[in-house]
């Protein structure tokens, strides 16, 4: 019956049931269904539909945006009749499906929570234009989102100067290494977010020093992006704190060792995050940073600490 109503081949007797409830559906694909029949033809069907749709409690609404394949019609209708409810804002952001030009509908009533989902999926407000604005007049957006949705509405371009440390890492054919210089020079924050996004790993090299934190998010949210150039970073001791903490605080990329071995020699990466990481260290490298002048007095400390505890340990075993 889906198949029937999505393609317009249902007959009236099928739609009426779906509108009566009679028919055999689970409650999320009746909800979708009425959506569709809601713009139905037949005036008696349109408005069976959109008055059984209305009466759903919010909790089935939501059960519905959780299913990945729904039709357009039932965005829009939430988007008219329940975007003030709890919840339904935030889920319509979330889903991959929802058209950009309800997102910017959407926006300015999502939670604290849902306006991080798009900070963590910045192709979203990059690539959506005017959703920024949009954004900026959600009450919900909490003093770290606010600055960063200001940067990224920020038009002012960057000097070549802010760009250039660690340009010849980055690029070391010096023709290439100016023009990309120049190139960026050119950019906005939006520009360069998609850029950060899209580009290559020269690209996301030089961007990973960018000054605005937005951009520098964008580069580790790149699709692009290998573990490799992560384990890289980790090690750079120039990047900002923030761009070592968002290394630190994916889970996923702390599964790699080497990453985590960078992050803890960094002696630019946070103390708590440093500390927070000692233990997943071998007992040689755990030497070796007892040794490391480089770190901070207390890590180093707690290194060699930790280094006695797990050798007694080790030693006790062996006997």
């Amino acid at each position: 019956m889906r198949d029937e109503i999505r393609s317009g081949h249902a007959t009236r007797e099928r739609k009426l049931a779906v509108c009566a409830g009679t028919a055999s559906l689970p409650a999320n694909e009746r909800i979708e269904l009425l959506a569709i029949l809601a713009g139905d033809s037949d005036e008696q069907i349109r408005e069976r539909s959109a008055n059984a749709l209305i009466e759903q409690p919010v909790e089935n609404i939501l059960n519905t945006l959780a299913v990945p394949d729904l039709a357009p019609q039932f965005f829009a209708f939430c988007g008219h009749y329940f975007l003030e409810k709890p919840g339904v804002a935030d889920a319509l952001a979330k889903h991959t499906l929802c058209p950009p030009e309800l997102l910017h509908v959407v926006a300015p009533r999502l939670s604290t929570s849902g306006v991080q989902f798009l900070f963590d999926h910045l192709e979203l407000l990059a690539g959506a234009p005017g959703l920024a604005a949009a954004l900026s007049h959600s009450t919900s957006l909490n003093a770290e989102q606010r600055l960063q949705l200001q940067e990224i509405q920020k038009n002012s371009l960057e000097p070549e100067a802010a760009f250039a440390e660690g340009a010849a890492d980055a690029e070391p054919d010096r023709e290439k290494r100016t023009t990309l210089l120049q190139r960026l020079t050119r950019m906005n924050v939006v520009a360069r977010v998609q850029l950060a996004l899209k580009g290559d790993k020269q690209e996301r090299s030089l961007l990973i020093r960018d000054p605005c934190k937005v951009v520098q998010r964008a580069v580790l949210q790149s699709p692009r992006i290998s573990e490799q150039e992560i384990e890289a970073f980790a090690a750079i001791s120039t990047l900002s704190e923030e761009v070592l903490r968002q290394i630190a605080n994916n889970k996923f990329l702390r599964k790699n060792y080497t990453i985590t071995h960078n992050l803890v020699f960094n002696a630019k990466t946070p103390l708590d995050i440093t500390l927070h990481l000692l233990p997943n260290l071998t007992l040689p490298d755990l030497k070796g940073l007892g040794m490391n002048r480089n770190v901070p007095d207390t890590l180093r400390k707690m290194a060699g600490r930790l280094l006695i505890q797990r050798s007694v340990k080790k030693n006790a075993y062996e006997d």
